[in-house]
């Protein structure tokens, strides 16, 4: 663990790490904050199962619904902050927010996909904690 990493993040950091088992970028997201809340991390594993790679269908972006899911869970749920959070998603990528579209931009900017997802997961880890930070939920 850097200096720079929360327990979320490095825990988020040794799931798209591990080899033995393939954490898409929602179950990535998920599991560490499902974790705090108790929830064992085969159920959390389960139920972001199949919101990876864009629900199944290369539409919005795992790690972005990882995180929905995780504020969700800590009962932050606010129609303008989740607006804002999507706000400041599509600031940070050129308006997109769906896997495939977010996946042809980085391999049009020659980064190979598993560091664009990693790099997803870890600053939507880092959003969701900040937020949960100045909720006061954790």
């Amino acid at each position: 663990m850097s200096e720079d990493d929360s327990r979320f993040l490095s825990r988020a950091r040794e799931l798209r790490a591990d080899t033995t088992r393939h954490y898409n970028c929602a179950q990535s997201v998920f599991i560490p904050f499902a974790e705090e809340k108790g929830l064992d991390t085969q159920t959390a594993f389960a139920i972001a199962d199949n919101f990876g790679a864009g629900m199944r269908i290369a539409s919005v972006c795992g790690a972005i619904t990882g995180a929905l899911m995780a504020l969700g869970l800590f009962g932050l749920n606010d129609p303008k902050m989740v607006t804002e959070y999507f706000r400041e998603i599509r600031i940070r990528h050129d308006g997109h927010t769906d896997c495939a579209s977010l996946l042809a931009a980085n391999k049009a900017s020659g980064i190979p996909k598993k560091q664009h997802c990693d790099a997803m997961v870890f600053e939507n880890v880092k959003m969701v904690e900040d937020l949960l930070k100045a909720a006061g939920r954790i």
